[in-house]
């Protein structure tokens, strides 16, 4: 079973959902859309025709760094970096844009600016979050992460992480549900490489299939980021193939929306594993 909104609905694979940081420190490509210290709007454009010429379904905009370690972000600078370029996207590109955000102020706002989706990595639990969430209307992605970005890779620990991750979203889950936000407008993102070990991430990967068997759609998020580089021992720039590899297998586990940095490898690798799949006459 399916719950996506219309606009994502996409049969044969998962949604391709391409990455755009507004941030100078994310950790893959923070700061390329910067001249200075501020955002140069060519450069976000360039980007975002790209984006959508190599395939991607849905572009996801962050105005804050959630990479471990990062440094927290005040209010009003996320704000400042999203909801220009949220509006000036809106207005320039017929595409579903998300936004990823922790902040209620941010979440309605975004609403307002033309936001089709909403991606929390906190799954709502700032104060006011919910309520925000609940009165933007828009479908909303709730991921699971131990602790805040600054701490979260210091030894983290679960009695059993596929569990302990899945007891987290049907909570998180509940919560929403009390709030007013219906299954018919949720995602759940397990949170790869948020607040778990190389060991940990790997166990979650191959419980997908169980993740999705829940019955919300699913995000996977694991584009250039740790794991790939500790199997490979490749640096960020190098993590294209590892990508897409992890891109395929999630694939095959039914997820319903993969998060990434390089979309035209995802969307390639993701033709062609649709293409094998596919019965011919």
């Amino acid at each position: 079973m399916t719950y996506f909104p219309d606009y994502l609905r996409r049969r044969g694979r998962p949604l391709v959902m391409g990455i755009l940081n507004l941030t100078p420190d994310s950790f893959s490509d923070g700061g390329d859309l910067y001249r200075g210290d501020k955002l140069d709007f060519d450069r976000v454009f360039l980007r975002v025709e790209r984006l959508l010429d190599e395939g991607a379904d849905l572009v996801d905009l962050g105005g804050e760094s959630t990479r471990p370690g990062a440094d927290k972000v005040e209010l009003g600078v996320e704000m400042a970096r999203v909801l220009p370029v949220l509006e000036a996207i809106h207005s320039r590109f017929d595409m579903p844009l998300s936004v990823d955000t922790s902040s209620p102020e941010l979440m309605l706002d975004a609403a307002r600016c033309g936001a089709a989706m909403l991606n929390d990595v906190r799954a709502l639990r700032r104060p006011g979050a919910l309520q925000a969430a609940a009165a933007s209307g828009l479908p909303v992605c709730l991921m699971h992460t131990l602790g805040e970005p600054q701490v979260m890779q210091d030894k983290p620990e679960y009695q059993d992480v596929v569990t302990d991750v899945a007891a987290f979203l049907r909570v998180r889950i509940d919560a929403c549900h009390q709030a007013g936000i219906p299954s018919s407008h949720l995602l759940v993102d397990p949170g790869f490489g948020f607040g778990k070990t190389l060991e940990q991430n790997l166990s979650l990967f191959r419980a997908l299939p169980t993740l999705v068997a829940d019955g919300l759609p699913v995000v996977v998020g694991v584009s250039r980021k740790s794991m790939i580089g500790a199997i490979l021992n490749k640096p960020v720039e190098q993590r294209v193939f590892g990508s897409a590899a992890l891109a395929v297998l999630a694939s095959q586990s039914g997820v319903g929306i993969i998060r990434v940095h390089d979309v035209a490898a995802t969307v390639d690798s993701l033709k062609m594993l649709e293409a094998v799949q596919s019965k011919i006459g």
